[in-house]
C-alpha cells in the first residue's frame, strides 16, 4: 500500500494488535478514501500482491461508496492466502479526509511505516452488531487506559469517559474526573452511576448501551444487505 502510494489505513483485528489489544486475524483490513486516483494505486498494489475478488460486490467505486466492504485473496507466495477487505464508509465513522488527519502512523522493525486509524476511531468501527467486536473494545479502552493513566491528555480521558465498558474502571475514572464526568453525562447518561459507584446498575446500563448500538448496526446493513443480495443474483444469472 505504501509502496505505491495509496491512501489506506489500517483497522480490524490487525490493528488491535498495534494497539495492544492482541487479536489473531487472518485479514487485513483497510479504510480507503474512495475517489477514482486512489483506486487506480489501489489496483496497482493488488496486483502486486496477485489479490483477486473472492465475493460480490465488485470492485468498483460506487459500491465502496454505498458502504460495502470489497473482499480479496492474494495469490503472492510472499502473502499468501492472506484475505485484504477495503472499505471506505463505515457506520458512525468520520469521512476518510477527517480519519487521515486523525491517523496514527507507526515505525515497524525495519524501518517500514504503517497508518491505523486512530484508537478512537477504531473503537467507533468496532460498534458492529458482531459478538467479537464487543470484547475488544473493552480490550482496546482498557489498553489504552492502563497505558497512559499516570499522565493521561485530557483527550484521552475523554475518551475514557466516552467508551470505558469496564465498570470497576469508569467508576475510577469518574471519580477523578468528577467535573468533566457530570458535563458528558448528558452524551452518557450512565457516567452518572459510575459517580455514584453504582456498579451493577451501571453493569446493566453497558449491556443496554451495547444492545442499542447493535440495533442500530443492523438497521445500517439491512438495505446493504438486500444490495448485495441482487448483486449475488445477478452474478449466478450471467
Amino acid at each position: 500500500m505504501r509502496a505505491h502510494r495509496v491512501r489506506a489505513l489500517l483497522m480490524g483485528g490487525q490493528a488491535c494488535v498495534f494497539y495492544g489489544a492482541a487479536e489473531f486475524s487472518r485479514d487485513t483490513d483497510f479504510a480507503i478514501l474512495a475517489d477514482a486516483a486512489n483506486l487506480a494505486r489501489l489496483r496497482r498494489a493488488l496486483a502486486g500482491l496477485r489479490a483477486e475478488p473472492i465475493a460480490v460486490p465488485p470492485f468498483e467505486l460506487k459500491h465502496l461508496r454505498k458502504g460495502h466492504a470489497i473482499h480479496f485473496r492474494c495469490r503472492h507466495p510472499a502473502a499468501w492466502r492472506m484475505r485484504v477487505d477495503v472499505m471506505s464508509k463505515m457506520r458512525g465513522v468520520e469521512a476518510f479526509a477527517k480519519l487521515w488527519k486523525r491517523r496514527t502512523t507507526l515505525q515497524l522493525p525495519g524501518g517500514a511505516r504503517c497508518d491505523l486509524l486512530s484508537l478512537p476511531d477504531l473503537v467507533q468501527a468496532k460498534k458492529t452488531q458482531r459478538d467479537k467486536d464487543w470484547p475488544m473494545i473493552r480490550r482496546l479502552v482498557e489498553a489504552s487506559y492502563f497505558g497512559n493513566r499516570k499522565r493521561p491528555a485530557s483527550a484521552q480521558i475523554r475518551f475514557w469517559l466516552a467508551e470505558l465498558r469496564t465498570p470497576e474502571l469508569l467508576v475510577e475514572v469518574a471519580r477523578e474526573n468528577t467535573r468533566l464526568a457530570r458535563q458528558l453525562s448528558g452524551k452518557r447518561p450512565l457516567l452518572r452511576l459510575a459517580l455514584a459507584g453504582k456498579l451493577d446498575k451501571l453493569e446493566a446500563a453497558l449491556a443496554a448501551e451495547e444492545s442499542i448500538e447493535r440495533e442500530k448496526d443492523r438497521r445500517y446493513w439491512l438495505p446493504l444487505r438486500k444490495d448485495l443480495e441482487k448483486l449475488r443474483a445477478f452474478a449466478s444469472s450471467r
